[in-house]
């Protein structure tokens, strides 16, 4: 394998890896909002625009988990640098 195969294949593994951590982190944040009481600040939290206001909060609440874990992932990946 050349090196500009090898480029664009690590390059390729690490955006899929991305959009899976990115779509299971939403996911999770969609059963963990699924307990929140959102009656409480919504009018009718059952409706088209309480369930899309709750799906918008878990695509950010996800994506800034799903940051996280890959921000964290990169820098245990530069550690083996250390030694």
């Amino acid at each position: 394998m050349n090196p500009v195969e090898s480029v664009s294949t690590s390059v390729g593994v690490g955006g899929l890896t991305g959009i899976i951590v990115s779509l299971v982190c939403i996911a999770i944040s969609w059963w963990a909002l699924q307990n929140l009481k959102l009656d409480l600040i919504i009018r009718n939290p059952k409706g088209p625009q309480g369930k899309l206001l709750q799906l918008l909060l878990a695509v950010v609440l996800g994506r800034f988990v799903a940051a996280f874990v890959l921000e964290y992932w990169g820098y245990t990946q530069m550690l083996r640098y250390m030694f």
